[in-house]
């Protein structure tokens, strides 16, 4: 029998009548489960997307795409001429004093313009255009644990599903984790996170401002203080337009060992005080709550493959140990996850479909384990203890190349081949980056 790919609730877009099977199981429909369903889909495979929440829902997030992330979305066939999507020209970067503006560059790779867009329905467009591609999406059920064989492999999940939480079992050979920081799954077979990786929080909070909100450029503050101690805040604060009459504002922190937790609501209206009372950005303004959430950061868990599951997006720590950003890193990681998992579907289960398996991590590592390997060390040495003020210090500042180049190293956006002295110049950076040899299935970050 085909599989079920119907419109209706219970089918396409509800939470399934019964137990299930397909060939690939993808946990969480967030940017790297809609995008490995997605491209497993337009593959061919049989693909089941699982989502514990129903859509549209909201998520911690600065809402803001770089052009990284823009490539992707066009990749996935994403119409972002759509109304909600609002274009940005570049960053405008603020610190002891001095603000520079620098504008996308203009590569053969990538756009030159990013987006933002507001994760209330952000994930559910995402997650429909997987569902448009052929993947069985299926909201309100929460996978509970994995299923497992009698030598521990993965071969699917159980689950609740629906409002009344009606046990479910879902089986596939093949298991994507996409569950968010919590990787719940992950953790349940026994793959831990890196204790010696710091985890960042980000918090952010919503104001209505009718002067920043078509903003075209993405606003950073790299010389806020941490309420509590007075330090440099180890990360820095954020200003995003929208476009709808608000602005996304909040920051992120990756705090060091030795200094403590950052009080980040305490922070955040601690800077907001020194913004201009024109922009509107004080309480009376606010359009939501503050909130929250974990980063993790720097491939903190792995192995990311092992016995039939491979671990993606945040639930594989992929957020990038320079900037904070993950939706581009879940998105692209979501791809060579469904690369992978279709290309080894088409062996026999056995040591050939696992010898495809573990391509996987290699991928990862080849694509960005140098990058960082060098991200985790400074975040280590400078961003952990210091922020980001030493790196755009007065003479940095002064020099809008050499911001430049940093915000081309922070966003990871160079073209390959290189296009001009900045690409070159990263390249070559990362090239003398040790590439360390890998324990079996884990890319040495």
């Amino acid at each position: 029998m085909p599989p079920d790919r119907g419109n209706g609730r219970g089918d396409g877009n509800g939470n399934g009548n019964g137990d299930e099977d397909a060939q690939v199981i993808v946990v969480g429909a967030g940017p790297a489960g809609s995008t490995a369903a997605l491209y497993l889909a337009r593959a061919g495979v049989d693909v089941l997307l699982l989502e514990k929440s129903a859509f549209p829902r909201d998520k911690v997030c600065g809402d803001g795409l770089t052009p990284r992330a823009v490539h992707q979305l066009v990749r996935m066939g994403v119409d972002i001429d759509a109304p909600g999507w609002l274009r940005n020209r570049g960053m405008r970067w603020v610190c002891g004093g001095r603000e520079v503006t620098i504008d996308w560059p203009a590569l053969g790779s990538y756009p030159d313009f990013g987006l933002t867009r507001s994760r209330h329905d952000f994930d559910d467009i995402l997650a429909r255009q997987a569902r448009a591609a052929g993947a069985r999406l299926r909201t309100e059920v929460r996978a509970t644990g994995p299923l497992t064989d009698r030598i521990g492999r993965i071969v699917g999940v159980s689950a609740l599903a629906g409002a009344d939480k009606r046990p479910r079992t879902y089986r596939a050979p093949l298991v994507i984790a996409a569950d968010g920081a919590s990787a719940r799954t992950a953790l349940a077979m026994g793959l831990r996170r890196d204790p010696q990786r710091t985890i960042a929080t980000a918090g952010r909070r919503y104001y209505r401002s009718s002067a920043r909100t078509h903003d075209p450029y993405l606003e950073l503050w790299a010389d806020l203080r941490c309420s509590r101690t007075g330090r440099d805040l180890p990360g820095y604060g954020w200003i995003f337009p929208l476009g709808d009459g608000r602005v996304n504002v909040g920051l992120g922190a990756l705090p060091h060992r030795d200094h403590g937790p950052v009080d980040l609501r305490a922070t955040l209206d601690q800077w907001l005080t020194r913004l201009p009372h024109h922009w509107g950005l004080s309480e009376e303004n606010a359009d939501s709550p503050f909130r929250s959430a974990a980063l993790p950061m720097g491939f903190n868990r792995h192995p990311q493959y092992s016995r039939g599951l491979l671990l993606t997006g945040d639930s594989a720590g992929m957020v990038s140990p320079w900037s904070g950003e993950g939706i581009v890193q879940a998105m692209e990681a979501g791809e060579i996850a469904a690369e992978t998992a279709a290309l080894a579907l088409l062996r026999p289960g056995g040591p050939r479909r696992e010898q495809a398996l573990r391509q996987y991590p290699s991928e990862v590592s080849r694509r960005w384990g140098r990058y960082y390997r060098l991200g985790n060390t400074a975040a280590d040495l400078i961003l952990g203890r210091y922020g980001y003020r030493p790196l755009l210090n007065r003479h940095v500042m002064s020099s809008p190349a050499l911001v430049r180049a940093l915000a081309r190293l922070l966003t990871h956006v160079a073209d390959e081949p290189s296009h001009d002295l900045i690409d070159r110049t990263l390249h070559t950076l990362l090239r003398v980056v040790p590439a360390r040899p890998a324990r079996r299935g884990t890319p040495a970050p």
